[in-house]
């Protein structure tokens, strides 16, 4: 699904396979071979490293069984679940889920960098770091973005070299269309295509002979795919019948019903 980091795949795979409630999910063969995440030592330590830093907790489903009259709890699977760190980790590479969670505050974040060409290496690494922040291109060397970043910002810079050459400010929009402003800033109309086009191939992926399992893996790698392109413009802006939000439903329906 074009994703290689590990760590990214875990937490992504958790919430997709959960929801935004952050249930708990089980590590098994179909999430192994959904996310292609084998569970060797190197994932099993990935894990460990997330549960250590709080984005993920281990959980256990449990099922009652009935002996000699006497019911007994036992422990069928581990689970694990996305922490709400865990949750803002990864709403940092896929904002989309910011707001079918929390509520928009109606602030603008303006980030602002002018870095010298020779020290392209700095502007190109800052580049790399808040690109899944929602951050659109608003005039040259001014990004903006609904997402309360600040102090992602603030951590990623302190006591950096690129420290000097950044400036943030936070914001209400007084004047002007915000409709004109999201086309220009984030090509609203064109991020809906690529959503329309991608039903029509989840349909015909849908239609298709073969196992529920790989449909289903064809389905989320091409969401995933869209899911780096969307800013996760909350419904304040986008509008509650905006496609993405409508995407995401048809998503979790699919899911329910290839994952029965």
């Amino acid at each position: 699904m074009g994703i290689k980091d590990r760590r990214t795949k875990i937490l992504l795979s958790l919430i997709l396979l959960s929801d935004v409630n952050l249930g708990g999910v089980a590590f098994n063969d179909k999430l192994q071979r959904i996310f292609d995440l084998k569970l060797n030592q190197k994932t099993k330590g990935t894990i460990s490293g997330l549960i250590k830093e709080g984005s993920i907790e281990k959980t256990h489903n449990q099922e009652q069984t009935q002996d000699g009259g006497v019911i007994q709890t036992n422990e069928t699977n581990n689970q694990y679940r996305l922490t709400e760190k865990g949750f803002y980790h990864i709403c940092l590479k896929f904002p989309f889920f910011r707001f079918v969670k929390d509520t928009w505050d109606s602030k603008w974040r303006i980030l602002s960098y002018e870095i010298p060409e020779k020290k392209r290496e700095i502007r190109d690494r800052l580049r790399r770091e808040v690109a899944g922040w929602g951050l659109g291109p608003w005039h040259r060397s001014f990004w903006l973005t609904p997402h309360p970043i600040i102090e992602n910002l603030r951590e990623l810079i302190y006591q950096q070299e690129e420290e000097k050459y950044v400036q943030a400010f936070e914001s209400d929009h007084v004047v002007g269309q915000r409709d004109v402003l999201i086309e220009k800033v984030w090509q609203k109309s064109t991020l809906e295509k690529k959503y329309r086009d991608i039903f029509k191939v989840w349909h015909d992926i849908l239609s298709q002979n073969g196992e529920k399992l790989d449909k289903f893996s064809k389905i989320i790698s091409l969401y995933v795919e869209i899911l780096k392109n969307d800013p996760g413009l909350p419904p304040e802006l986008m509008g509650s019948n905006w496609i993405g939000f409508e995407a995401f439903k048809i998503y979790k329906e699919i899911r329910s019903i290839l994952l029965a």
